[in-house]
């Protein structure tokens, strides 16, 4: 769990990406979400239909598959300067969708990505490699990739009408499109040095100083044509500053975080950073010291709740981890993240009836968002024959053909002919 995520340069796309894992954290998840929908809306996408995937690497990446599944890279989270600047790169991505660039790579990519594993989450005890429901979750280890793909570099014209078509959607979605400025000057930056000793006559793909130029250029023909929010911009800062705090702290080194963050920074981002970095080394007096202070500042967030939750279940206060959790529940009802979170606590606790709550919340989570993680904790909670058909399933969204089938059979033969569970384990031997 301590790396970061891919590369965005989209002077070529790297599906080498799925070399890494996928990560899943309702915060985050709920930000970009909010940032990419009325890119969504603007491109004429329905409702409901968009999807968020964030990839686990350092690289500054992201790409868009049939327009509707987002993937976003924890090394552009983490390195990209502003929300408005995200926009444009998803933007960007989005105009290669409509310009029809992405038709030949999506049949080659669309088996392995229906193979996405979501097998880690930013929080505690929630990195699941095995399956084996007895196992506790101080031996739990992160694990899993994605088959290797191969690399589609985009031509100059491709690359020029996803920009333009970029702006446009901007535009179109009430987006300020001075973001595509800002990326480009952050990623002429970041390759100034390399492209300069490139012959730009000699390669299919334009040099970032000339997509800055095209970009600055289709901007001021559009003029004004765009009515932003700013105060939702300036939440919407916020909020994203803390996502990447939250990022920093679990994926990077305690020495890059106090880097980025210095001794004398007193800000609720600086703060969310170090209480996680230092929960991650074990420190967690000092985690817990941070982390009640961001409380004290926001007791109406709930994801400070939620890392309190994390914290006191690492310190093995089961009771004081259930309070925080529900809490965090309690402001933020639509989280199965942290429905799985608590749900897990519960099985541990194992006090009466902490299991068959346990249950409940994995179903309630399975509902709003399958993941295999919520289907380990299920196998946790419920008795023989029911943990068998739940393991099946955190093995068959595993793309783990031989241990679906096993756990399957395992469940057909203890459940009750007929029950939905033993219909589904049918399914998954057929």
């Amino acid at each position: 769990m301590r790396k970061i995520l891919l590369f965005l340069f989209s002077l070529l796309i790297s599906t080498n990406a799925f070399c890494a894992s996928l990560i899943n954290d309702t915060e985050t998840e709920k930000l970009l979400m909010e940032l990419v929908e009325p890119l969504g809306k603007a491109a004429g996408i329905p409702d409901n239909r968009l999807k968020i995937h964030i990839v686990n690497s350092n690289d500054f990446n992201a790409f868009v598959m049939g327009g509707e599944d987002i993937y976003v890279y924890t090394g552009l989270l983490t390195q990209i300067k502003s929300p408005n600047a995200l926009q444009a790169v998803v933007a960007h991505e989005m105009g290669h969708t409509l310009g029809g660039h992405m038709a030949q790579m999506a049949s080659r990519m669309d088996a392995e990505l229906k193979r996405a594993m979501l097998i880690q989450a930013l929080g505690v005890g929630l990195m699941v490699a095995g399956g084996n429901p007895s196992l506790g979750a101080g031996v739990l280890a992160g694990s899993g990739g994605i088959a290797q793909q191969s690399m589609l570099a985009f031509t100059r014209d491709e690359e020029r009408i996803a920009d333009d078509l970029g702006v446009d959607l901007m535009i179109k979605a009430g987006l300020n499109p001075n973001g595509f400025i800002e990326v480009f000057e952050q990623m002429d930056e970041m390759s100034s040095v390399m492209e300069s000793k490139i012959n730009p006559n000699r390669v299919n793909h334009p040099l970032t100083t000339e997509r800055l130029k095209n970009v600055k250029d289709k901007i001021i023909k559009t003029g004004d044509n765009y009515k932003s929010d700013k105060n939702k911009e300036e939440q919407q800062k916020e909020k994203y500053e803390l996502i990447r705090a939250k990022l920093i702290g679990y994926l990077e080194s305690p020495e890059k975080v106090n880097a980025m963050y210095s001794k004398n920074n007193k800000t609720e981002p600086a703060l969310y950073a170090k209480a996680i970095s230092s929960m991650q080394q074990g420190n967690l007096d000092t985690g817990k010291a941070l982390t009640l202070q961001l409380i004290e500042k926001h007791p109406e967030n709930p994801y400070f709740y939620e890392l309190l939750g994390d914290l006191e279940y690492q310190y093995g206060h089961y009771d004081d981890s259930i309070i925080a959790y529900e809490k965090s529940l309690e402001l933020n009802k639509n989280a199965p993240q942290i429905e799985t979170a608590l749900a897990l606590v519960l099985t541990e606790r194992n006090k009466p009836d902490d299991k068959t709550k346990a249950v409940e919340l994995c179903k309630k989570s399975l509902l709003k968002s399958p993941s295999p993680l919520t289907y380990w904790v299920l196998a946790r909670a419920y008795e023989e024959g029911m943990s068998d058909w739940a393991l099946a399933e955190y093995y068959n969204m595993q793309g783990d053909e031989k241990n679906t089938v096993k756990y399957a059979k395992r469940a057909i033969k203890k459940l009750k002919k007929g029950t939905p569970e033993y219909i589904k384990a049918s399914e998954l031997v057929k």
